[in-house]
């Protein structure tokens, strides 16, 4: 129940997201306001694990990894999101993020030789078709004209180095580094980053004070980050980055259903069969959990069997 109450709060929240993003375009420059989201997410995390008393002492080894997750999940990937939707459309930088799924299953066979699942492949793969049936539009309308290929190429870099990111979480809690101090320093890490780079080129460090920016800077800091992840790195260590990045299929049909009630976004046969089809590759996502449970549950059984039987004699 409780990874099913995490999967859920990471889809609903990131689906929602791109509101208080595009709430925050205008007058501050992106980059800042990546810088300001993330910074003001990890003094809220820092705050937290200061009241609660949290163990925050760690080796230099772990906060090179935790410095690694920061760079590559909370900062670089952003930073390369937001240059390339200069160039593409935001529809077909969701299609080329949704292969994040399939990244995480051979980035986590190649670093942390996890196990590849064929029915993680079946519905991964099923997911994939429905979320470029569902974005179809924007995929026929694209050009390679206007640096079309470097937003594509931007997007595909961004989407590995966010993989990267989700496998170096998966590598910190099984070294026992617990998730809410590691994302309270990842994002730490993230903010300078960031903030050194706006620095570096000449950004300025504006501000729009009024309660849309504010509010929706809030809302991504608090739900975008802070929860979000909290949830979707929780559900990396516990169920795997393959399963987990499962989200990424989902969260852009939260934004559409927002969209339909906000925008009278039109529903498209093709986005009708999307939606289907990764509705299916999520119920193969499922019915690999059951059957997970199930395996581990017999294997439990049989070795407490065995146990019994050598008591007995």
């Amino acid at each position: 129940m409780q990874n099913f109450l995490f999967y859920l709060a990471t889809v609903l929240i990131w689906g929602s997201t791109w509101i208080g993003i595009k709430l925050q375009l205008g007058v501050v420059d992106p980059m800042v306001s990546v810088a300001y989201r993330f910074a003001l997410a990890a003094i809220i995390l820092l705050g937290w694990c200061h009241f609660r008393k949290l163990p925050m002492k760690f080796t230099r080894t772990d906060h090179f990894f935790i410095g690694l997750q920061g760079t590559f999940l909370f900062a670089m990937n952003y930073l390369l999101f937001y240059i390339a939707e200069l160039y593409i459309a935001s529809g077909l930088a969701a299609v080329i993020f949704s292969t994040i799924l399939l990244m995480n299953m051979i980035n986590g066979a190649l670093f942390l030789r996890s196990p590849i699942d064929s029915k993680v492949i079946v519905g991964g793969s099923l997911g994939l078709v429905g979320i470029v049936l569902v974005f179809s539009p924007e995929i026929s309308s694209f050009t390679i004209e206007n640096h079309g290929l470097r937003g594509i190429l931007l997007c595909i870099a961004a989407t590995y180095l966010a993989s990267l990111g989700n496998i170096l979480s998966a590598r910190n809690q099984k070294c026992k580094l617990p998730v809410v101090q590691t994302n309270a320093y990842g994002m730490a890490y993230g903010a300078i980053i960031m903030l050194t780079l706006a620095l570096i080129t000449g950004k300025s460090f504006s501000i729009e004070l009024n309660a849309v920016y504010l509010g929706s800077l809030v809302y991504l800091s608090i739900f975008g980050s802070i929860i979000a992840f909290g949830c979707y790195l929780t559900l990396i260590g516990s169920i795997g980055a393959d399963r987990a990045a499962y989200a990424t299929l989902l969260f852009p049909l939260v934004a559409l259903a927002i969209s339909t009630v906000w925008e009278g976004y039109h529903w498209s046969t093709s986005a009708i069969c999307g939606v289907a089809l990764i509705l299916c590759g999520n119920l193969l996502m499922l019915q690999r959990a059951k059957s997970s449970r199930k395996n581990k549950h017999v294997k439990e059984e049989s070795v407490l069997q065995q146990s019994l039987s050598h008591s007995e004699t």
